[in-house]
């Protein structure tokens, strides 16, 4: 395998074509404001000519037949811009929950999901965050509350990690029967929300002993292909202002010690590419993905929230304002870096044979 699966030609030509479309057409601040959170008629032409949220699903399961590879090229780009889209929720997560699940809901949910006419969502976590099952399944009914759903209020197809007797099970649950409200994040590009279950009909997807532990692995690499997008394109815009801001006669990014700063940021950036291609090959080898991805989990994080603290500095007072997008990526680093669990929670796995805590 090319060592970075995210660079091949095919990649290249991918990552082109989503970039000149997002470029295009991306508005991101009246996307968040709009019903569904995020741009329709974008969506809906991503998923039509550039076909992304069909990348990770198999051709038998109406996908593209491609791999995780090709879907975090489109989520580093999407990253890249801020812009709000269900790819990480409905094709992603709730794309690869039903391939692991292993049954023939696949065959029935996956064409809607690979075609982003359905919107799928899925819920596992509790108010504390941690990828723990929040929900238990006694006699085929839930119970239990889920927090931080992606796309969970308006989501067509919900479907739940809950705990069973028998362990962790994949759940489908009509939405009809579930209390769902949007809740108020501090990400304002991204929708999040709860659902209560009581006592809902559920019907199970997977033949016992979901692997729960392998789809948060694969969440997190796809969220750090969104965090690398972000981090690049915070440093970006961060040096381009420095070249332009002008003080004692000069601008300010020939200053040496604001070239520092933002050459620390350049390290960290590359730092989490190079473990974002380390967990996308794990996830693709099936290689110690645990290590990789709680790797990229931590890396990642770090780097996107320092170089978008740095770009909140450097570009001064009018970073503060709600009118310039330093603020997003503010927001966005902090919300992205404690969905799926914090950081910290993935130490263990990163240095040594512990599965992360949650």
């Amino acid at each position: 395998m090319n060592f970075d699966p995210m660079w091949t030609d095919e990649a290249r030509a991918l990552r082109d074509s989503v970039r000149t479309l997002l470029d295009r057409r991306s508005a991101v601040r009246s996307a968040m404001d709009s019903p569904l959170g995020y741009d329709e008629t974008l969506w809906s032409t991503l998923c039509e000519q550039i076909g992304v949220a069909a990348l990770a699903i198999p051709e038998e399961h109406g996908g593209v037949g491609a791999s995780l590879a090709e879907a975090c090229v489109v989520l580093e780009e999407l990253g890249r811009t801020l812009t709000p889209a269900p790819m990480l929720g409905s094709a992603v997560l709730c794309g690869q929950a039903l391939l692991l699940a292993g049954t023939e809901a696949a065959h029935r949910l996956l064409p809607g999901i690979a075609a982003g006419s359905t919107l799928a969502a899925l819920a596992v976590s509790g108010p504390d965050g941690h990828w723990e099952p929040a929900c238990t399944e006694t006699g085929g009914r839930l119970d239990g509350r889920a927090d931080y759903v992606l796309d969970g209020a308006l989501a067509q197809v919900l479907l739940v990690v809950a705990q069973t007797a028998s362990g962790p099970g994949l759940f489908e649950v009509s939405p009809e029967d579930v209390q769902r409200q949007q809740s108020a994040g501090l990400d304002p590009t991204r929708r999040l929300a709860s659902a209560r279950f009581s006592a809902a009909p559920a019907r199970r997807l997977d033949n016992g002993q979901f692997p729960q532990a392998r789809l948060r692995d694969l969440a997190v690499v796809a969220l750090a292909a969104e965090q690398v997008g972000a981090a690049a394109m915070a440093l970006e815009l961060t040096v381009g202002y420095t070249k332009q801001r002008r003080q004692f006669g000069r601008p300010i990014g020939g200053f040496q010690a604001l070239q520092h700063r933002m050459a620390d940021v350049h390290v960290q950036v590359e730092a989490a590419r190079s473990v974002l291609c380390a967990a996308v090959v794990a996830a693709l080898e099936d290689d110690d993905l645990a290590a990789a991805a709680a790797t990229a989990k931590v890396v990642c994080s770090a780097a996107f929230r320092q170089a978008a603290a740095e770009m909140i500095q450097l570009h001064g007072g009018i970073a503060i304002t709600w009118e310039h997008d330093a603020h997003l990526y503010f927001k966005r680093a902090h919300g992205s870096a404690v969905l799926f669990g914090e950081p910290e929670r993935y130490l263990p796995a990163v240095f040594g044979d512990v599965a992360p805590s949650g």
